[in-house]
């Protein structure tokens, strides 16, 4: 009867190991997807300022976007979220929707893709702090050296880069990194509450009476001048970047971890920087594919490092 009761115990272990085995692997594929969906933004952003000024362009991202998420949650009826839920959809909404996109739009007025991309790299870094922050989670110490590694080899190629100087967009890229990590994080943890898709929905129609009112404004003083590219780009940031990567990112924090989850955007500035290349005739820069490996290299480790630890 024991050795029964101990083969048992065995099977469930190791049905429950690899049952979490697949759902780390399945949550580290949809956050490399939402990766791979933000790295084509800043392309599509610079071809959305071909057609829109940079007010116009975020408020009529953030409308389709909206657009978007309300016919979602009215054909799944999803109900009106509890109150003590509503904060965090506020940060979430300040920060992603609304933030991030407007600072990085009005940087690349005066930055390239290929500068605004490997400054954003910091954010894996700056996302991991925050989530260390606001939910006591603390990673393996082996993560923070990788993590720290990784946010070297960014900023040296920065740094390398911009000749050591900083250009006139770099402030409203490193208020991005803020406003964007706080977001990441206050979604994750919400995203363990209730479906990524939700609170992704849920954060783009809180957002909607300003996306409204910005419009109203923006569009009769910024020039429009339609272009197949212009039009490209916006559909793009408003359905790809903003609900479909936004959803496939908060699922798959919400089963990997945000600190894990935020270290494979340590690949997403080289993605941008190959994207840009073939999208808008940016040149590459010689030391990309060195910074690719070593990143890529941060970007296996951090993975193997395990979940953050609970306090207490």
């Amino acid at each position: 009867m024991k050795a029964e009761d101990s083969a048992t115990r065995s099977s469930t272990i190791a049905v429950g190991s690899s049952r979490a085995g697949t759902a780390n692997r399945g949550g580290v594929v949809l956050a490399g997807l939402g990766v791979l969906a933000f790295s084509l933004t800043f392309p599509s952003t610079a071809w959305g300022l071909e057609s829109f000024g940079p007010w116009s362009l975020v408020a009529l991202r953030t409308l389709l976007a909206a657009a978007i998420a309300g016919s979602v949650l009215l054909a799944g009826r999803v109900p009106v979220p509890d109150r003590r839920h509503r904060a965090g959809l506020v940060v979430v909404s300040a920060g992603v929707v609304v933030g991030f996109p407007l600072l990085t739009t009005l940087a690349l007025q005066t930055s390239t893709t290929s500068h605004a991309a490997v400054v954003v790299g910091l954010l894996p870094l700056t996302t991991a702090v925050f989530s260390s922050l606001r939910t006591g989670a603390r990673p393996p110490r082996a993560f923070w050296i990788v993590a720290l590694a990784g946010a070297a080899v960014v900023i040296a190629f920065t740094v390398q880069q911009s000749g050591g100087a900083l250009s006139g967009g770099d402030l409203h890229l490193f208020g991005a990194l803020l406003v964007c990590a706080a977001g990441y994080t206050e979604g994750g943890r919400l995203a363990g509450i209730m479906p990524g898709w939700q609170v992704v929905g849920w954060a783009l129609i809180l957002s909607l009476p300003l996306a409204v009112a910005a419009a109203a404004i923006a569009l009769p003083l910024e020039p429009v001048r339609l272009t197949a590219h212009g039009v490209i780009g916006l559909v793009w940031v408003a359905a790809g970047s903003t609900f479909f990567g936004l959803y496939v990112w908060y699922r798959g924090m919400a089963q990997i971890g945000v600190p894990r989850a935020s270290q494979l955007q340590l690949a997403q500035p080289l993605l941008t920087l190959v994207l840009s290349f073939f999208l808008l005739g940016e040149e590459v820069p010689a030391a990309a594919p060195v910074a690719a490996i070593a990143v890529l290299v941060c970007i296996a480790a951090t993975q193997r490092t395990g979940r953050a630890r609970r306090p207490g």
